[in-house]
């Protein structure tokens, strides 16, 4: 009887082993091999030869630093990466600005959150007439994009230039918010296609980077470029997540992996100085 009992503890505690170590590597140090392999996918649009070589460097890092494998998912439409991150088909996105995003959680009730700031690609005032920002004649006529966040964004532009005075605590502006115009810029609005084809009608025109490069326009024609200051912050464009995961730590270190030197050095060599990196700028 007593060996049928020390047989039966001892099955009964070999057992218990076995359920003890099954639980660790399921529910202790695998837990971490597993979080450690996390597939995460980032939403993005249009996606360029460069921008791919950008984020190829940046899911190299994140396999190698942080144990994550990074896909990106590439759309076609603007409205689309927002709607995928709120139902769950993406886990992040990187194609939008602060005002963009202001704007669509406005009309669609919330949902996405930022987590972390990417680049900012300046826009910038063009003459063909003029070669530099003090050559332009009082009365000047400067073509602008007619759309609202454009035309704001060309507006504080032309604020910063020290052509306009804006009325102060409005983020989206319009014509009806300057306050002073002491050279008497004459303000024109076009569609934002518009811009660089009537610049040879007009003594400048501020012109969005998406027109300005087939347009052939370059530093050459170029009199002033937008700064990098509190007024520019909205157009700082960012990686979002679906708001209540902006903590998750896969999703923050998707975020460390990308704010690098390596990227910044990949912004320079295809894009110059026409997009540069903005998470680490203090903004004046």
């Amino acid at each position: 009887m007593r060996k049928r009992r020390r047989r039966n503890t001892i099955i009964w505690t070999i057992i218990a082993l076995v359920i003890v170590v099954a639980g660790w590597f399921s529910f202790g140090p695998g837990l971490n091999v597993g979080s450690k392999n996390k597939v995460v996918t980032v939403g993005v649009v249009g996606e360029s030869k460069q921008e791919e070589a950008i984020w190829k460097t940046v899911a190299k890092r994140a396999k190698e630093k942080y144990g994550i494998t990074l896909q990106t998912k590439n759309f076609t439409d603007y409205n689309q990466p927002n709607k995928a991150l709120k139902s769950g088909d993406v886990d992040l996105n990187a194609f939008q600005h602060y005002a963009f995003l202001k704007a669509w959680n406005k009309a669609n009730h919330g949902g996405v959150v930022p987590i972390g700031k990417t680049y900012i690609a300046p826009i910038r005032l063009y003459s063909k007439k003029y070669h530099k920002l003090s050559d332009l004649p009082d009365g000047a006529t400067i073509a602008v994009p007619n759309d609202a966040t454009n035309e704001s964004r060309a507006l504080f532009v032309l604020k910063n230039a020290g052509l306009i005075t804006l009325r102060k605590g409005k983020t989206l502006v319009t014509v009806a918010d300057v306050v002073k115009n002491p050279q008497n810029i004459k303000i024109k609005e076009v569609n934002a296609e518009q811009t660089s084809r009537v610049l040879n009608s007009v003594d400048a025109a501020i012109v969005n980077n998406d027109y300005a490069g087939p347009a052939g326009l370059t530093d050459k024609q170029t009199i002033y470029i937008e700064p990098v200051n509190k007024d520019s912050e909205q157009w700082i464009n960012i990686i979002c997540a679906k708001k209540g995961q902006e903590n998750n730590k896969d999703y923050q270190d998707v975020v460390k992996a990308y704010q690098t030197e390596a990227v910044k050095k990949l912004y320079h060599k295809f894009y110059g100085k026409s997009q540069v990196a903005a998470w680490d700028i203090k903004l004046k």
